[in-house]
């Protein structure tokens, strides 16, 4: 007989279970990707600062709140309520919105800056790219909060 990690919809998993189950399974690739955007934007000059400033907040706050999320669920902290379920899904889909506008700013500003130098311009697209991963992979994981907020 076949072991499975599988686990009913209408349930929030604690421990090693968030690497393992939809949709939490998406906390690791939301930080890498998270991670991403803030050290480029980070790494070239802040100019303008004021969308890029919006960029750098949303991708640290992401960040740090995601994994601050992870932690909670990793602890069992959570103790299978459905108010943590409904949380993880308003929270995810806050972050869809916030990745998305951030998304925007950080392509035009980035369309701004073409005629600048090569080496940053190529850095700004990644970051463009990795925000717009970032944002798919809040995306899926709001989807699959609802779902799961949805059997509870």
């Amino acid at each position: 007989m076949a072991a499975t990690t599988a686990q009913p919809m209408g349930s929030l998993p604690s421990g090693v279970g968030i690497c393992t189950t939809a949709p939490d399974i998406f906390y690791l690739p939301e930080l890498v990707f998270g991670g991403l955007v803030w050290m480029l934007v980070a790494s070239t000059h802040v100019d303008p600062p004021n969308p890029l400033g919006w960029v750098m907040f949303v991708s640290v706050f992401c960040f740090v709140m995601t994994f601050l999320w992870m932690i909670i669920f990793a602890a069992g902290c959570h103790k299978n309520s459905s108010g943590w379920a409904a949380a993880d899904l308003v929270y995810h889909g806050l972050a869809v919105l916030f990745y998305l506008s951030a998304g925007v700013d950080l392509a035009y500003i980035t369309l701004l800056n073409k005629s600048k130098e090569l080496k940053i311009y190529k850095i700004d697209i990644s970051a463009v790219v990795f925000a717009y991963v970032a944002t798919l992979l809040y995306f899926i994981h709001a989807i699959l909060s609802a779902i799961r907020w949805k059997y509870f």
